[in-house]
C-alpha cells in the first residue's frame, strides 16, 4: 500500500519537473530553458531568451535563428552607449569552449519582428537556432507572464574560466 501511494505522488510530481525545465542537446552544446515573456496583443516584436552551454574543448558560434512564429528573427544584445541602453544586432554570438552565454533580459537575446500573432501566457512556439559547428538545433520557446526565477538578473555574458 505504501509504494502505491509513493507512485502516485511521483506521477503527480513529476509532470511539473517537466514543466520547468527543457533543455535540448546539439553536439556538445546544451540549450536551457528557452522562454519569451507574453506580449500586448499589439506588439509587433518579442524576444527570446535561454542559456547555451558548450562542453566541448571547441568555441562554436551562433549564427542565426529563425521560427514560423514571426517574420524574421535576429541576433541581438543590449549595450551600454553615451549614458543609454541600446539594442543592436549582432551578426553571431561566440560560445567558448567549456563555457557558457546566458541570453537574458539587458543583455543577448533573439529578436522576433513580425510576429504571427501575440504571444499568450503559457503558449509555446518552435525556434531553430543555426550554430557554425554544431549544425541546427529546434527548441520549443515557453512563453511566460514573468521571467523565470534567477533570468531576470541576468545582464551579461557568461564565460566560465
Amino acid at each position: 500500500m505504501k509504494l502505491k501511494k509513493a507512485l502516485m505522488l511521483v506521477a503527480l510530481l513529476t509532470p511539473g519537473l517537466f514543466v520547468q525545465a527543457h533543455e535540448y542537446k546539439v553536439a556538445e552544446l546544451q540549450i536551457e530553458h528557452p522562454w519569451s515573456r507574453e506580449v500586448p496583443p499589439v506588439s509587433p516584436t518579442a524576444a527570446v531568451y535561454f542559456g547555451v552551454h558548450n562542453h566541448g574543448a571547441t568555441a562554436d558560434r551562433l549564427l542565426s535563428a529563425a521560427t514560423p512564429a514571426a517574420g524574421r528573427a535576429e541576433l541581438h544584445e543590449h549595450v551600454q552607449a553615451d549614458g543609454l541602453m541600446k539594442m543592436r544586432h549582432v551578426q553571431a554570438v561566440e560560445i567558448p569552449a567549456k563555457g557558457e552565454v546566458s541570453f537574458a533580459p539587458m543583455g543577448y537575446h533573439v529578436m522576433l519582428f513580425e510576429l504571427k500573432q501575440p504571444l499568450k501566457d503559457g503558449q509555446r512556439f518552435p525556434l531553430t537556432l543555426h550554430f557554425e559547428q554544431a549544425g541546427d538545433v529546434q527548441v520549443e520557446v515557453a512563453v511566460q507572464k514573468d521571467a523565470p526565477t534567477g533570468h531576470a538578473e541576468e545582464h551579461e555574458h557568461k564565460s566560465a574560466p
